[in-house]
């Protein structure tokens, strides 16, 4: 919620109540202790008189608020309204998370969503409490406690890792968003844990928060099946993969435990942490609200199971480019189809997988040579990758829906169910219905749902398709389950 818009009586009854589910949502500033808090802190609940209400940890420090350390309020995850909202302020959150400010500045933010810096201070300002300095630097100071508090990195390093400028800068506003030093914040963490950290050798383990529920079946599918053979793998409930990262590359290994995801992080440039853990919450949707979800959709008399999720993406370039690949053609096919282009043309590392999905630049100078398949279809991948390699195009969570989809439907073989998926996942929009998908068309007649109709799930028809899609697939998968029984006993 934004500043303009923040309900004193509700915020009020949640933080009376501890309700964890508006953690993320807005932060309790208690002006008698000068700390701001998590809704769900477990101290006692302040009086009405000293408490104010903020829409984002930025605010609250840039009006003199420190941090709860019992609470942790930077640690909550990240306020769903980022991907609800589709103005100015939500478009420059995501940003912001990924590391724009820190790789170019407030000009560079304010190029990528095309507004003057002046017009872009003033809108953040006024919505989040904060400019885009200051909501720049309370995503480092989150950062920096992250690593403080769960690594044994030296402080030097992790002041780099954090995005300061320099050691000097990174000691102040841990001292101004904490009341303490770096130092005594991580003898604190380790008086609690006790001293269990493995000393750190290139990889980080760290706990990615979720609200609860969170139907982790469907998103174990989804990773599963799209997963391309020496990219990504998925054995023993991990996913495992090798992506882009603005200075170079990652390797990250997810697993799903209760309250949160299990992320391993070998990076090849400790800058790319923060950026990494935007684009891997984004990947499993953990920042969405799946009770306001499933009772939207429970409003629509439809019986789903709850907690589903609607997969983002790590990089847009391969979203889309994968996406074409496997336009008419089932999973299975476009798997293989993108393990031949990955296995031609991927950048090799090192790890537990061996390349990184090839460059559009790569694509568009060589991709006619690997792609198979109609000359129509290998032709527009490859002018989708030129355009991407130029700039022309441009595929960022940044954008609008609007202007997305414009720019996707002028490309040759991008039709309208192409431009929903990719902006549905892109820009994490909550409301875009696939109701062109053959899937999602035999999942509606099961559930006796009219496409033409569905007004009253807005804004979450993504998550109806989530919903859909899953439904007709389980049912393709049941007779195959039974046929393989019998198998499987006659071989025992």
């Amino acid at each position: 919620m934004s500043s303009n818009d923040i309900d004193f009586e509700r915020c009020y009854r949640a933080v009376a109540s501890r309700d964890s589910r508006f953690d993320g949502q807005f932060v309790t500033a208690v002006r008698s202790t000068g700390i701001y808090c998590r809704p769900s802190c477990p101290a006692i609940t302040p009086k009405r008189a000293n408490v104010t209400f903020l829409p984002t940890a930025a605010a609250a420090q840039q009006n003199g608020f420190r941090a709860c350390r019992r609470c942790l309020p930077d640690a909550a995850p990240g306020s769903p309204l980022w991907n609800t909202r589709a103005d100015l302020a939500a478009r420059a959150m995501r940003l912001i998370a990924d590391g724009v400010v820190e790789r170019g500045g407030v000009p560079g933010l304010a190029g990528a969503l095309g507004y003057s810096q002046r017009q872009l201070t003033r809108v953040l300002s006024s919505e989040l409490g904060a400019g885009p300095l200051a909501l720049a630097r309370a995503h480092r100071a989150h950062t920096a406690r992250l690593l403080i508090q769960t690594t044994r990195m030296p402080m030097s390093d992790i002041a780099f890792a954090a995005g300061f400028a320099s050691i000097r800068q990174f000691n102040d506003t841990v001292r101004e968003v904490f009341a303490v030093s770096p130092t005594t914040l991580r003898d604190e963490a380790r008086r609690l844990r006790g001293d269990t950290l493995p000393p750190t050798n290139g990889t980080l383990t760290l706990r990615l928060p979720f609200r609860e529920p969170m139907d982790r079946g469907w998103l174990e599918w989804f990773l599963s099946a799209h997963a391309v053979p020496g990219m990504e793998q998925f054995e023993d409930g991990t996913y495992t993969r090798a992506l882009r990262t603005p200075h170079g590359h990652a390797t990250v290994r997810l697993a799903f435990d209760a309250g949160f995801v299990r992320a391993g992080l070998l990076l090849n440039d400790m800058r790319d942490l923060a950026p990494t853990v935007a684009r891997l919450r984004h990947l499993l949707d953990l920042d969405a609200d799946p009770v306001g979800i499933d009772e939207g959709l429970r409003a629509g008399r439809v019986g789903f199971s709850p907690g589903i999720r609607v997969p983002g993406s790590v990089d847009g370039p391969e979203l889309l480019l994968r996406t074409m690949i496997g336009q008419q053609i089932s999973v299975p096919a476009a798997v293989t189809h993108t393990t031949r282009l990955v296995e031609s043309l991927g950048e090799p590392v090192t790890g537990p997988v061996r390349y990184l999905f090839p460059s559009p630049a790569t694509i568009a100078e060589r991709g006619h040579e690997v792609l198979t398949g109609p000359a129509r279809r290998t032709a527009a991948i490859v002018a989708a990758a030129c355009a991407l390699a130029s700039g022309d195009l441009q595929l960022h969570a940044g954008r609008t829906i609007a202007d997305l989809r414009r720019d996707l439907l002028s490309l040759d073989g991008v039709g309208p169910w192409t431009a929903d998926y990719v902006s549905m996942r892109l820009v994490a929009d909550p409301d875009t219905l696939l109701h062109t998908d053959l899937v999602v068309r035999h999942g509606a007649t099961r559930f006796g749902i009219d496409l033409n109709d569905t007004a009253r799930w807005s804004p979450w028809r993504s998550y109806l398709s989530m919903h859909l899609w899953k439904r007709a697939l389980s049912e393709r998968a049941a007779p195959a389950a039974r046929l393989a029984r019998p198998r499987i006993a006659a071989a025992n």
